[in-house]
């Protein structure tokens, strides 16, 4: 089983690029969502048994997200129902370049009451592999949950990746930076985007933060470089691989499927290059329609992707 923990949320869009939220406008929406919730969504998607430790409200959000993910196939007998707490959301606007700027409820929802209860380690003692997302890292409670989780799927043999995933506006939660550190001892997969190998090191440079991973201990570290496609390094391989070009639509969820569909490829036997390859793809399908979950696709969609593309 490939298993995460975090949070269940709704996103809800920004219609038009530049539309802010101080005065009325169009929203699209409620989509499922949740950085844990798209990575493992697409991880099931490739085939792969796939759970989630998380918690939900009692409300349309909470089970729009949960029937969702059930009819993915993804197991969500790890997911409480907390009928005091409403359902986390999310609320993203698009600026004119393209970048997005988030409104979450998070602390205050039931996603700040995931727990690690007698369903999180019936499913944990199944775990094969375990993927921690940085946006789930959001107050101590969480981080105190995630340090449970980690410590038994490990004694039990697991693999573990990390995928940072940390928005500028959970930059200001102090709880955020002690986790990062804590979650990197237990990393074999560090999947970072760009500038974000940075964030746990003393390194200046992305040589040097890659040097220094390695060095402690990180077995594999691949950087996802958006339009400029994904770059793997080891202590015995190095390569890039580029991405595929697609229009984008909106680019919520892209780095959660790139982290599943190479996670679930390595599981599968598949060589590095090729995990590389396949997790691109995943990105750029899943940045083609609006919502994080809508545009995931399976192997065959992504192997469609590959074949019409002119890349090496």
């Amino acid at each position: 089983m490939i298993l995460t923990m975090g949070e269940i949320l709704v996103d809800i869009l920004a219609e038009e690029r530049g539309q802010g939220f101080l005065e009325p406008g169009r929203l699209l929406g409620p989509f499922p969502g949740g950085a844990p919730a798209t990575f493992i969504v697409q991880a099931a998607r490739l085939g792969a048994r796939a759970g989630i430790i998380s918690c939900v409200g009692d409300d349309d959000f909470g089970w729009l997200n949960v029937e969702r993910l059930r009819r993915e196939n993804v197991d969500v007998g790890a997911v409480r129902i907390d009928p005091d707490q409403v359902t986390a959301s999310a609320f993203v606007r698009y600026r004119e370049d393209g970048d997005r700027d988030f409104l979450f409820n998070l602390k205050r929802s039931a996603a700040g009451r995931i727990a690690i209860d007698g369903a999180a380690r019936a499913m944990l003692a199944e775990c094969a592999h375990f993927h921690i997302m940085g946006s789930s890292l959001f107050s101590f409670h969480i981080i105190d949950e995630m340090k449970k989780a980690l410590e038994l799927v490990r004694a039990n043999g697991a693999t573990i990746s990390f995928d940072p995933n940390i928005r500028k506006e959970m930059l200001r939660i102090p709880e955020m930076r002690a986790g990062l550190e804590f979650m990197l001892g237990y990393t074999d997969i560090f999947m970072p985007s760009g500038p974000e190998i940075l964030l746990p090191t003393d390194a200046k440079s992305e040589r040097a933060a890659i040097d220094e991973l390695l060095d402690l201990g990180v077995r594999m570290i691949v950087i996802k470089r958006n339009r400029k496609g994904a770059s793997f390094y080891s202590n015995d391989d190095a390569f890039d691989v580029p991405a595929f070009p697609i229009e984008e639509a909106d680019p919520t969820g892209a780095g959660d499927c790139f982290s599943a569909a190479f996670v679930t490829c390595l599981l599968k036997g598949m060589d590095m290059r090729r995990c590389v390859t396949y997790a691109n793809a995943a990105g750029a399908l899943a940045v083609s329609r609006k919502g994080g979950m809508e545009g995931i696709g399976g192997f065959a969609a992504l192997d469609a992707l590959i074949a019409r593309s002119d890349l090496p």
